[in-house]
Parts: C-alpha cells; sequence; structure tokens
C-alpha cells in the first residue's frame, strides 16, 4: 500500500507528462503482479463496488478525531475532497503495516455481507494502522473518487516501457471483460497472444498547422484539398474476418462504435482505412458534443446509438489485401479508396471529398465556410506523397479556423489539483443578460503562473460567498474566451453550450461594464451553431 500511495502522490502532484510515465514504469516494474493488476484496474475504471456509505465514513472520522460535525462540514468545503479531509483529521497513529495494495481491496471486499457496526469495526481497525497517505489512499478506494490526471493511453504506454512491447499491444490486452479477481497479470499482458499482430494498427501521420503563406505551397493542382472533419481520428481494420478499430491516442474502440463494426466486416479482406469517426445523420456531420456523450460509456444504450449515430469517413488506404498501401502516392491510395467505398457500398463508410478549386485565392473564400461544414478548416496533402510516420513538415498540412472568442467575467473559482492545489485556477466565466450576469463556461487554462498568483490572490480578498470547495467572487476580472464551436444546450443555464473554451488573454485593458452578452453569444449561435 505504500508503493502504491507514493506512486499516487507523485502523479497527483507533477502536471509533466514524461515525470508520470517515468513514475509509472518504476511502479509497474516493482509492484508484485496482484498490485500491478489492480494498479491497471483502479486506473482503467474497473474498480471494486463501494462497500461503506460516505455518511457513515464522516461519523465515524468525527467520532476518533472528537469533533463536531459542523467542524467536519467546515474542513471538507476549504479542502474540497473526502477522501483528503478524512485523512487529515484521523489522529496520527503510532502503528503501521506493510500490507500490499491487492491486501487491502480485498478487505474492503470482504465487508460486503458483514452488518453497519461489523463494518465499522474493520474500517476503523484500517485507519489505525494506515500511516496519512494511506489513509487517503483506502479511503479513495472505498469512495471511488480516483481523479489524478492519468489516462488510460498513459497507463498503456508505461506498462509498454516497462516490459519492451507494443503500445498497441498493451492497449488490446486491456480491452474486454477481464476482471482483477479472476484474471492474472502474466496471462492479461505478458503471455503470447496471435491476435496481437491481427489488431495492431500502423503509425498515424500527422499534419502540422499550416505555418507558411498558401502561395509558397506551389501550384495548387498539386495538393488534394479535404475538409478537415470535427471527430475522433481512427484506423478501421478488417483482417482475418475480425475487427479493430483503434483512435489516433492507441486506444481500441471497437465496443464503443457497434455500427462501425458492422460496417468494417463489409470492407475486402486484410484492409486498413484512416479517417474520421464522426457523429452523422441524413448526410451531415453533427455537433461534436454529441459524439462526446458516448465517449466513456460503458453500455451503450439504444437511445444513445439513435440519438448519436456515428459514421466513419475515410481519407485513406493504409492496407490492401494484405500489402502496405504507405508507400504508394495520395494519388495512388485515393484511387483505391475510392474503389473500396464503391464496392462496400454501406451507408456508416463515407468518403471524404475532395475540393476542387482553382486557386489559393477561391480556397481561401472557402475556408470561411468551416464551421457552416461543422469542420474545423482544411486538410493540405500533396498529391505524390507516401504515408509518412508522426508528424512530418511538407507533405501534409492543417489549416484550421481562427477560433471564436467572447469577454467574460469571472463569478466563480475553485482550486486546481496537483501542484496548484492551493492556488485557485479553475473559472466559471458569465455574460451580461440585462443586468443580471449569466455563466456560460468554465476555463482551466491559458494564464501564466504570475497571472495564476494574481487571480488567485483577487479570489481570496473579494470572495462573497463559498459553496463547499467553490467561491463566488465579485465581479471585478474580465477574460477574452476561446473557443472552437458553439451549440445550443439545455443542460446549462445560458441555454449554451462551448467547444474547448480557454482563456486568451485577460483583459486587463477592459472594464467589467464592457464584457459580452448573453445576445452576443446568441448571436454567434445563430452564425456557427450546430
Amino acid at each position: 500500500m505504500k508503493q502504491f500511495a507514493s506512486l499516487f502522490l507523485k502523479l497527483d502532484q507533477s502536471n509533466k507528462t514524461k515525470d508520470k510515465l517515468s513514475a509509472l514504469q518504476e511502479y509497474f516494474l516493482e509492484a508484485s503482479n496482484e498490485d500491478r493488476l489492480w494498479t491497471l484496474a483502479l486506473f482503467t475504471h474497473k474498480r471494486p463496488k463501494r462497500q461503506v456509505n460516505t455518511k457513515l465514513l464522516r461519523e465515524w472520522c468525527c467520532e476518533l478525531a472528537g469533533i463536531p460535525d459542523w467542524l467536519f462540514e467546515e474542513s471538507y468545503n476549504t479542502v474540497g475532497d473526502l477522501a483528503e479531509t478524512l485523512s487529515l483529521l484521523l489522529p496520527i497513529n503510532t502503528e503501521s503495516q506493510d500490507e500490499s495494495l491487492s491486501f487491502w481491496i480485498s478487505f474492503l471486499m470482504n465487508l460486503k455481507d458483514l452488518s453497519e457496526e461489523e463494518k465499522k469495526e474493520q474500517i476503523l481497525y484500517a485507519w489505525s494502522v494506515l500511516e496519512k497517505e494511506e489513509q487517503f489512499i483506502f479511503t479513495k478506494i472505498i469512495t471511488g473518487g480516483f481523479r489524478v490526471g492519468v489516462s488510460q493511453n498513459l497507463i498503456t504506454q508505461a506498462v509498454a516501457n516497462a516490459f519492451e512491447m507494443e503500445k498497441t499491444e498493451v492497449a488490446h490486452r486491456l480491452m474486454g471483460d477481464w476482471e482483477p479477481q479472476n484474471t492474472d497479470f502474466t496471462d492479461l499482458i505478458l503471455s503470447k497472444n496471435p491476435s496481437d499482430d491481427l489488431s495492431r494498427p500502423y503509425p498515424f501521420f500527422l499534419a502540422h498547422p499550416l505555418e507558411k503563406d498558401l502561395v509558397d505551397l506551389g501550384n495548387i493542382q498539386d495538393w488534394q484539398v479535404e475538409w478537415k472533419w470535427d471527430g475522433i481520428r481512427g484506423q478501421c481494420i478488417y483482417r482475418k474476418s475480425e475487427v479493430f478499430i483503434w483512435s489516433r491516442g492507441e486506444e481500441l474502440v471497437t465496443e464503443k462504435f457497434p455500427e462501425l463494426a458492422d460496417m468494417a466486416i463489409n470492407l475486402p479482406d486484410d484492409c486498413v482505412l484512416d479517417g474520421e469517426i464522426i457523429t452523422y445523420k441524413e448526410g451531415n456531420p453533427l455537433p461534436f458534443s454529441l459524439l462526446q456523450t458516448r465517449i466513456g460509456r460503458k453500455n451503450l444504450s439504444k437511445k444513445i446509438l439513435n440519438e448519436a449515430p456515428v459514421s466513419f469517413i475515410c481519407y485513406d488506404v493504409l492496407e490492401y489485401k494484405g500489402q502496405d498501401m504507405r508507400k504508394s502516392s495520395m494519388i495512388q491510395r485515393r484511387y483505391i479508396l475510392e474503389q473500396i467505398v464503391i464496392e462496400t457500398n454501406h451507408p456508416n463508410l463515407i468518403l471524404s471529398n475532395t475540393i476542387k478549386e482553382t486557386s489559393w485565392e477561391a480556397l481561401s473564400v472557402l475556408h470561411q465556410e468551416s464551421r457552416k461544414m461543422m469542420a474545423e478548416g482544411f486538410m493540405l496533402k500533396r498529391k505524390d506523397s507516401p504515408y509518412e510516420v508522426g508528424r512530418k513538415r511538407g507533405n501534409w498540412w492543417k489549416w484550421k479556423i481562427e477560433p471564436l472568442t467572447i469577454d467574460g467575467i469571472m463569478i466563480y473559482a475553485q482550486k486546481g489539483h496537483g501542484r496548484r492545489a492551493d492556488l485557485y485556477t479553475d473559472y466559471t466565466l458569465a455574460v451580461w443578460d440585462g443586468d443580471a450576469l449569466v455563466p456560460f463556461a468554465k476555463a482551466y487554462s491559458g494564464l501564466t503562473d504570475v497571472e495564476i498568483k494574481e487571480v488567485d490572490k483577487y479570489v481570496k480578498q473579494n470572495t462573497m460567498e463559498r459553496f463547499g470547495p467553490v467561491r463566488t467572487v465579485k465581479a471585478g476580472l474580465v477574460f477574452e474566451i476561446a473557443f472552437e464551436g458553439i451549440q445550443q444546450s439545455s443542460r446549462h443555464k445560458s441555454g449554451i453550450a462551448l467547444r474547448f473554451p480557454r482563456i486568451q488573454r485577460w483583459r486587463k485593458d477592459k472594464p467589467i461594464e464592457e464584457a459580452n452578452t448573453l445576445e452576443d453569444l446568441k448571436a454567434l449561435l445563430n452564425l456557427y451553431g450546430g
């Protein structure tokens, strides 16, 4: 448990991916197989069921600490995290233990059929032998509150690095309906699996943002121009009658998109397509927010499948009839791709149309229509280019549209996580609706460390109310918020939801009276909303 607690704190206190990856890799090399397996489970949402009500945990903590309920609540409101509050309030132990992570998880699972009094006895025992950091982790496991900046993609990479495996191989093995209670780490991760090669995708070719004038690209006829679709980049693989769908992050997502799996069985044998997973209906792309309703869901209801139907917009073929096509030219691959789409003849397989313009000037005019097309701009691909590996300059460029912006007023603030846990870094912004301020977006990034400290000082000096970890702040700071898209939303008080909102700059030059209005947001919605 000490080992896992140390790992968790390292991950929580760092915002550098390299450091997190190093800590995870070291842990997987040193931990026991049982702890490795439960660590994978905890960070990939296969957590044990909660056996103790959090209300009881609060009561037992107050009893041990000798404090009234109101003091616990005040402490919780200040800290903002239940497990951390409990670990701070519990008495310091003189005893210690050296049991493993897997031991304590089994300990918690064995509480299932116990009475409330028996559960209390077991929990109090655990608290009496665990150190502060271990109490924190122990309670995190009980409550299921593992909110630390580690993605499944990072976990996959760490395991691959530790055991000298392909990342895609690890990702494939982590998929499926395995349970840590009846799985062995060696069988799951380290044993030879013939289907690993069958499922393996190709490295993605990534485009650089356009960094030169269009005329410097030469003749427009040398370039294939396509819309840059707003979805999830993916590869659709059909080999030996098996289907595998991978995201660009090397996550196997076949089970999340059953309609694409049904489509893929109609592809030619031993075929790999590169394209975009996108919500699509009646010949038109739909807002990315609809696709988000499917991401992360373990079970896809019929309602979700109907409301957020997906298709695969394909724009390249990487393997055809078992042959690697990547060294062929773009124009040759495009010809084969067109034949595949015709032969497959499936409504969920859509060819990414090329744009026929005779001049860069005409293309620039069409570029302004990107949002109306539910696109992010254009992809520019040299017709004689091979399909390369990684992000290379020269042959593929992405020409994105400028973000939309709105000036909002900070009205709420909340503390961050990790190294910024003591600073107010998460802000809720509002616009004017008459004389009232209506919240429209939350922003977590865009300021420098110096600016964050300055805003933090303002928040602490201008707090009007507290609601748990959130503070209501006197209106006084204006920020320019940049975002990629806008649409109607019944879940937001403003009736509007933004795509990827972030702070573009602190408008110290602008008084709050000159911030934007709800009408301004609605005007953007009418122009660009989906």
